[in-house]
C-alpha cells in the first residue's frame, strides 16, 4: 500500500499526535477562555505554547486581571487607572487573532480528517525510541479528567502527551506559588477565613479556573480519541489479517465504513 498523504496519527517521543473531527465553536470557545487552549485541542502544540505564553505575559504587563477584579467590585476608576495601554492593545489583538486562527484550523482539519479516513492509511501501534516507548492503548476518559482536576498536566501525562504534560505541570506550580492558593487553602481548612482571603493574589488566581477546566476537557477528549484510534487500528489489523477469509467480519471486502 502506498503511504497516504494524510495520516490520521503519528507516534513520536513526545506522544501521540492525531487529527480528529472537532466542533469549531468549542475550539473557538476554549481559545476565548485561554488563548492557546484551542490550538492544544487541535494538536498544534507550538502555536498553543506561544499563544498561552503571550496570554500570561501580556496579561501580566497590562494588568488585565487586576482590572477585571476592580471592575467586578465596581471600582471602575481603579480599573481604568491600573491598565497599561501599551500592552493591553497587543493583548487584545493576540486574543482575537488566536480565536480566529483556531476556528479556521478546526474547520480545515475536519476536512482533512474525513479525507484521511477515506484513504485509511494503517495506523501506528507501537514505536520504540531511545528516550521513550510510545503505544496506542485504551484509556479511561473519566480517570484522565479526574487526575487533571487534582493537578493539571497529569491527565496529559496519562495520555502520553509528554511535552504538554510537563509544560502544564510547570505552569500550574507557578500559578499555585504566585497565587498563594495552597496557603489560602490551609487557612481556610483551619477556619481562618479572613487570612485565607487576604493571602491570595487575584491576578494569578484568575488564571487557574480556565487552566483546570481546559486541562480536564483536553485530557477527557484525548483519552476518548485514543480509544477510537485503538479501535481503528484493531479493525485495520483484523481486516488485513483475514482478508482472504470467507468469513466477512466487517462486511464486504474493501469496505472501510
Amino acid at each position: 500500500m502506498n503511504p497516504s498523504r494524510r495520516p490520521v496519527a503519528k507516534l513520536s517521543p513526545f506522544g501521540i499526535t492525531s487529527i480528529h473531527s472537532r466542533n469549531p465553536y468549542m475550539v473557538w470557545w476554549w481559545s476565548a477562555a485561554f488563548p492557546g487552549f484551542g490550538h492544544f485541542l487541535l494538536n498544534q502544540y507550538l502555536r498553543g505554547t506561544f499563544l498561552s505564553l503571550s496570554e500570561v505575559i501580556f496579561n501580566t504587563l497590562g494588568h488585565v486581571n487586576q482590572a477585571i477584579v476592580y471592575t467586578l467590585c465596581g471600582n471602575y476608576a481603579e480599573a481604568k487607572a491600573i491598565l497599561e495601554p501599551r500592552f493591553v492593545i497587543g493583548y487584545i489583538i493576540i486574543y482575537f487573532v488566536a480565536m480566529w486562527d483556531c476556528y479556521c484550523s478546526a474547520v480545515y482539519q475536519n476536512k482533512l480528517y474525513r479525507i484521511a479516513r477515506l484513504e485509511n492509511e494503517p495506523l501506528p501501534n507501537m514505536t520504540l525510541f531511545t528516550s521513550e516507548v510510545q503505544y496506542i492503548q485504551p484509556k479511561s476518559p473519566l480517570a484522565a479528567a479526574v487526575i487533571s482536576l487534582l493537578f493539571p498536566g497529569m491527565g496529559q501525562l496519562y495520555n502520553h502527551r509528554i511535552g504538554l504534560a510537563f509544560y502544564a505541570i510547570f505552569w500550574w506550580w507557578l500559578y499555585v506559588v504566585l497565587s498563594h492558593a495552597h496557603e489560602s487553602l490551609i487557612h481556610l481548612l483551619s477556619g481562618r477565613l479572613t487570612e485565607s482571603i487576604a493571602v491570595l493574589s487575584a491576578h494569578w488566581l484568575l488564571f487557574m479556573p480556565s487552566v483546570i477546566g481546559g486541562s480536564m476537557y483536553h485530557a477527557f477528549l484525548i483519552a476518548k480519541e485514543h480509544n477510537l484510534l485503538f479501535s481503528l487500528g484493531q479493525r485495520q489489523y483484523l481486516a488485513e489479517r483475514y482478508r482472504s477469509s470467507a468469513v466477512r467480519i466487517f462486511g464486504k471486502s474493501g469496505d472501510n465504513g
